[in-house]
């Protein structure tokens, strides 16, 4: 069976740290290739101002075009409507008969994954893979999906990666205040972002 890797998220703007994520994951598990999905309208996002989908979906282009086991889609941009995750693994599911499906996501957002959608079934469809930071607690998350999902054991994994603190919503902000994003995303997205003069009004 062929295997998949499935890495969503905003990506306002992609760095770093979602690229050593998906490429740790990628070897760990040994997956064939991992797809960036933005998301189109994010419903936990309504009362924040999120740059255009087909320009967020540009700038991950742009990062991971050089890597032959990334690729992008743009699934939930064309899809109408907020963008669930259980809607798009439902769609991939149904295209992808003869593929193991793989959920990268970090552990901020595997904590709140019960709160997301029908969670259960996100489970259910995929093998999960929280990557975290060496050092970063998460039996009381484990022992808190339990409850919900007894039989998690086999579908949730814990993947360390190395220490970086790279967050969106830092780069937006230093990209505001005038300091250098130089070295936490690809040249090409700074250069991109710079061109399109993003996030100096958010």
């Amino acid at each position: 069976m062929k295997t998949l890797g499935i890495m969503g998220g905003t990506f306002d703007p992609i760095h770093f740290g979602h690229l050593v994520a998906a490429e740790t994951a990628r070897a760990a598990f040994n997956l064939e290739r991992v797809l960036f999905i933005p998301t189109g309208q994010p419903p936990h996002k309504v009362n924040y101002k999120v740059t255009d989908p087909w320009e967020r979906s540009e700038m991950v282009r742009l990062a991971v075009s050089a890597n032959v086991g990334f690729g992008l889609s743009e699934l939930e941009i064309v899809r109408e409507g907020p963008s669930y995750t259980i809607d798009t693994l439902r769609a991939l599911r149904e295209a992808l008969v003869d593929t193991e499906l793989f959920f990268i996501t970090g552990a901020d957002a595997l904590r709140s994954m019960l709160s997301w959608r029908e969670p259960e079934e996100i489970i259910a469809l995929t093998k999960v893979i929280s990557v975290s930071r060496p050092g970063y607690p998460l039996q009381d998350l484990f022992e808190t999906i339990e409850q919900y999902v007894p039989d998690h054991q086999d579908r949730i994994f814990q993947l360390k990666i190395p220490a970086l603190a790279i967050s969106s919503t830092d780069i937006r902000k230093r990209v505001k205040e005038g300091q250098p994003i130089r070295y936490l995303l690809p040249d090409d997205v700074k250069s991109y972002i710079e061109l399109r003069d993003f996030y100096r009004d958010s």
